[in-house]
């Protein structure tokens, strides 16, 4: 473990813990059994799968691509891929983190299971991997390290340390049921990158100082072992995908822009950060160069950074991923595919889709479009609403649905 070894990781967290009667995150630390033994499964096959292999003949994609089913993944939401590629982990707006496995390389998954069942999990919807195979998964309000999850997932015991305990990502009293899926992604600088979500619509200028201060309403950056923590971004209002550019190092992250202004405004984005400390434009700005309601008597930073990309209004910009596979045509290399959840407030549905966005050879955006769409149907109904984009070693894309609660492989033949 580059910022500290395991054993100093490990006796860190004993040190700092009360003399209680252990939980199981204490026991898991010093490497003792919990008691736990059953897995809970997730059925793979059934009417379930049929139904969702009938809406996947609807989608529409560029010529010599197809999508099928991965796997069936209840409330699947962020994922992690595995740098062994043995297995997936899958986040959840709720309690469940899970592994997803494809035992014989079929591109089709074998098993999926509750992963780490002794451990309590608050809403864990961030899961991400450093490349020497750190599992890190950002929940409401704790970070959790597993240092050797493609091993330990096959047990209901996993080796588990704290990087930020409960209650210190962000403080008690500002926890919310509103913008709390927390996503991460290491950098190449080696350090840990969380997106903290403010949860209002437009918070109130008596909020500002805390919020600046803590990193609330923008993106953190830390060391692996949860010291020094810093405020990386400014002025995000909900950032719930972000990527580093293989190419140059730069963070790059959606956000979800203000509700309640309109239809078409104001824009979502896709934002491209250069320099730490930049400033995106929350509250002033609602999605764009669109003005607040609330702040529009009050003068916006000087230094704002608006959008690389300006996306559709309301159709809620989540996971992202540049694209560093071979399967796929080189149109699409160092590329972004991001997914569009799908509008919740618009008058007419909007999103729903996984959406391509080129990267110039200077760093900026190119032409954004649909890539994969049809989750919408023709009463306007949502089939599915794409969440998160990842790449599986093949170079094929996964992408996961939390209202199907499946995981999708898209791959190309050039057939």
């Amino acid at each position: 473990m580059p910022a500290k070894s395991l054993a100093a990781t490990v006796a860190a967290t004993l040190f700092a813990m009360p003399a209680l009667a252990q939980s199981n995150l204490e026991k898991l630390g010093e490497f003792k059994q919990t008691g736990v033994t059953e897995f809970q499964f997730v059925e793979q096959g059934g009417d379930n799968a049929a139904a969702i292999r009938e809406t996947l003949k609807r989608i529409k994609l560029p010529a010599g691509f197809k999508i099928e089913l991965y796997a069936i993944v209840p409330d699947a939401r962020h994922m992690a891929v595995g740098p062994q590629g043995i297995v997936t982990f899958v986040g959840t707006r709720k309690t469940d983190v899970w592994s997803v496995t494809d035992r014989n390389k079929d591109r089709v998954a074998d098993e999926v299971k509750r992963f780490a069942p002794s451990i309590e999990f608050a809403i864990p919807n961030g899961p991400c991997f450093s490349t020497d195979g750190f599992l890190y998964i950002a929940e409401q309000n704790r970070v959790l390290v597993y240092p050797a999850a493609e091993f330990f997932y096959e047990s209901p015991d996993v080796a588990a340390f704290n990087v930020v305990p409960k209650g210190e990502l962000i403080p008690v009293e500002e926890e919310s049921y509103n913008h709390t899926a927390r996503v991460c992604v290491i950098g190449p600088d080696d350090k840990l990158y969380i997106t903290i979500g403010q949860p209002f619509n437009v918070f109130a200028p008596e909020k500002m100082d805390l919020y600046t201060q803590k990193g609330i309403g923008g993106i953190i950056r830390m060391n692996r072992d949860g010291s020094g923590r810093e405020v990386y971004s400014y002025g995000v209002r909900n950032s719930v995908g972000l990527d580093i550019n293989p190419a140059n190092g730069e963070l790059w992250f959606t956000d979800n822009q203000v509700d309640g202004m309109g239809d078409d405004i104001p824009p979502g984005e896709l934002n491209r950060q250069t320099a730490k400390g930049q400033h995106f434009g929350f509250p002033w700005y609602g999605g764009g160069d669109t003005r607040t309601n609330e702040y529009a008597d009050s003068e916006p930073p000087a230094d704002t950074v608006f959008p690389a990309v300006d996306m559709v209004a309301h159709a809620a910009d989540l996971g992202m991923h540049f694209y560093t596979g071979k399967m796929f045509p080189a149109q699409y290399r160092g590329g972004i595919f991001s997914a569009q959840h799908g509008s919740w407030n618009r008058t007419t549905p909007v999103g729903a889709r996984v959406m391509f966005t080129a990267v110039n050879e200077d760093g900026s955006a190119g032409e954004s479009r649909p890539f994969a769409e049809g989750w919408i149907d023709e009463n306007g109904e949502y089939l599915g609403r794409p969440v998160d984009v990842k790449q599986l070693r093949d170079g094929s894309l996964l992408v996961s649905d939390d209202l199907a609660g499946a995981i999708y492989r898209i791959s190309y033949s050039g057939e």
